[in-house]
């Protein structure tokens, strides 16, 4: 078990952002009602592009280290590890939008691109014009080849600093999007873990290192990495990790980079500047220029022990961006003017909420069914339970091919939904019921988790809108439709490693129960144990998506937490049926 100076756990991300603006009142501020976006307090300008950031807590000083001026304007801060929420980030784009455009900016992690992807739709829908842009520096995540398949790491140090440059020097949205592309194509990165970090709930070690073992290319989440190899001094992981980047990169002597040397959390500067100090020499020995270097903490994975290394290929183009000046908790660079400060506030409209689910007319729906409002209330609420109990248990299992925070979001996601549906009446419809622990969800968790069983919950009450009270073939359409939402956001297909693996023989069980005539409780219990089943087969699959799709045959063995959890979810629900003897 971790030690960690915390208070409440689930106080912890609040009293966090509590603590950037009392440290840095002067740069930083909260704006909008989720209270998740930290914003510059000198901005936005009329007629600069915003730049959004964000993703996870656990990476301070990323990402809201970096909100000030000359770089981002606003920062949406997720809880650890796990994407911020669609409203989220809206609420950090409409602070940071000062009439011409927006471009957000994050790590490219399932969670992340579908969450910010969904804050691009709301503002675009209230006429803020909106561009999303993912980073991809990881160089050992993915081949050179699919590239666009890497995660991002701490190369977006430099890409942030770049996009926010772009946008302070006047370029358009297309402009600033142009110069992030062009900072991402120069940047890579590669990392190495001497010791797993855990997250604040659970305090156990998201994955285990063995004495006089590293591992080598871990991801910004705790991830594992792609090989686990026997320890190496410092000089060697120097080399170890400088290999692939100027490979990759194709440098050669005469060619210029910025450089930053990271700390992950746990390791001394002592350590970061006796590898520097390799890197250094070695990049000398090469021919190739050191411009600019930075040697500190800078993208940390809570208290992860290791490093890693983040060059980026110079151009005049880039160094003229990467040497304007900023102002931030995390990053300064040269000196800004007084009379470079903004003085002209762009006014915000009030803009009215529109309800999830226009008003229905409850005579017409259908009526007859156990699964009555009441009931399907109480089996979001065990679903609840069922998180809550289970918890540790899929922390630990996504820990061993994922970022170890699954049972966490998944507790907190449906903690939300179940206090969204209980003050809800019994002739609330199941569309609507639906709907409000869909948007519970998806505001209180984000991460791909919020998302998914947003679009799934969603759609599920969309197919049965007609309905009052659902018997058994209502109940196998609202699986149905559950699993449709999820196909169609997340993209998955079985054998993917992934929670559809689950879903769809759930949904099969179910729609042939329904043929044989059977009750809603069998109807459920059916779809549960096929669920069960699903789950326990992703153990010999190979992941095709998420972050497990980095690590090769090293998922083998290991069920997917998705799939688990959704088996566990239905599990739950099935109970609540049996119980009450329908």
């Amino acid at each position: 078990m971790s030690r960690k100076l915390i208070n409440a756990p689930e106080a912890i991300i609040p009293e966090m952002i509590d603590g950037f603006v009392a440290a840095w009142p002067d740069l930083l501020r909260v704006a909008g009602e989720t209270k998740r976006a930290l914003v510059a307090v000198d901005g936005p300008r009329y007629g600069k592009v915003g730049v959004v950031i964000g993703g996870g807590s656990g990476h301070e000083p990323a990402f809201a280290g970096y909100v000030g001026r000359g770089l981002a304007d606003a920062a949406a801060v997720g809880n650890v590890f796990a994407s911020p929420s669609p409203a989220q980030i809206a609420d950090a784009g409409r602070a940071a939008d000062g009439g011409a455009g927006v471009a957000m900016l994050f790590g490219n992690y399932t969670g992340d691109v579908m969450n910010f992807d969904m804050a691009r739709e709301i503002l675009s829908g209230e006429g803020i014009p909106c561009q999303c842009f993912a980073v991809t520096d990881d160089v050992v995540s993915a081949p050179a080849d699919r590239k666009k398949e890497r995660r991002g790491i701490a190369g977006g140090f430099f890409v942030y600093k770049i996009a926010g440059a772009a946008a302070d020097a006047g370029r358009d949205l297309d402009g600033v999007l142009q110069a992030a592309q062009a900072a991402n194509e120069a940047t890579r990165s590669m990392g190495v873990a001497l010791s797993a970090c855990s997250m604040p709930q659970t305090a156990v070690p998201n994955f285990e290192i063995p004495d006089g073992q590293m591992e080598v290319g871990m991801g910004l989440h705790g991830e594992p990495g792609i090989e686990r190899v026997d320890m190496e001094t410092a000089d060697q992981v120097a080399d170890r990790l400088m290999k692939p980047l100027v490979e990759d990169l194709s440098l050669q002597s005469g060619d210029r980079v910025a450089a930053l040397m990271n700390g992950l959390g746990a390791t001394s500067q002592l350590e970061l500047l006796i590898l520097w100090h390799r890197v250094a020499r070695q990049l000398a020995a090469r021919g190739i220029e050191v411009v600019h270097r930075w040697v500190g903490e800078y993208a940390t994975s809570l208290e992860m022990a290791g490093t890693s290394l983040t060059l980026m290929r110079l151009d005049e183009g880039l160094q003229d961006l990467l040497e304007r000046p900023c102002h931030t908790p995390a990053l300064t660079v040269g000196t800004l003017l007084a009379t470079e400060r903004p003085v002209l506030r762009r006014k915000k409209e009030n803009r009215e909420k529109q309800d999830e689910v226009q008003k229905i007319d409850v005579s017409m729906l259908v009526r007859g069914g156990a699964v009555t409002p009441a009931v399907l209330c109480q089996m979001i609420s065990a679903a609840a339970a069922r998180m809550r109990r289970d918890r540790d248990m899929l922390s630990q299992l996504d820990g061993a091919i994922g970022d170890g925070d699954h049972g966490v979001t998944m507790e907190i996601g449906w903690n939300a939904a179940e206090a969204a549906v209980v003050p809800l009446h019994d002739g609330t419809p199941p569309q609507v019921i639906c709907a409000k622990a869909a948007a519970a969800i998806l505001d209180a968790v984000g991460a791909s988790s919020g998302p998914l069983w947003f679009t799934a919950l969603t759609r599920a009450g969309q197919a049965v809108s007609d309905r009052m009270d659902l018997d058994g073939p209502a109940l196998a359409r609202w699986l149905e439709g559950a699993q449709d939402g999820l196909r169609a956001r997340g993209g998955a297909k079985c054998g993917d490693k992934t929670m559809i693996d689950a879903w769809d023989p759930a949904v099969k069980a179910a729609l042939n129960a329904t043929k044989l005539g059977r009750s809603e409780a069998a109807v459920l219990r059916e779809s549960a144990k096929a669920a069960f089943h699903g789950a326990e087969s992703t153990k010999s699959m190979l992941a095709a998506r998420g972050r497990a799709a980095k690590l090769g045959e090293r998922v083998l063995g290991h069920a997917d937490p998705g799939a688990v959890s959704t088996a566990a979810i239905l599990d739950a629900m099935a109970s609540v049926l049996e119980d009450q003897g329908v």
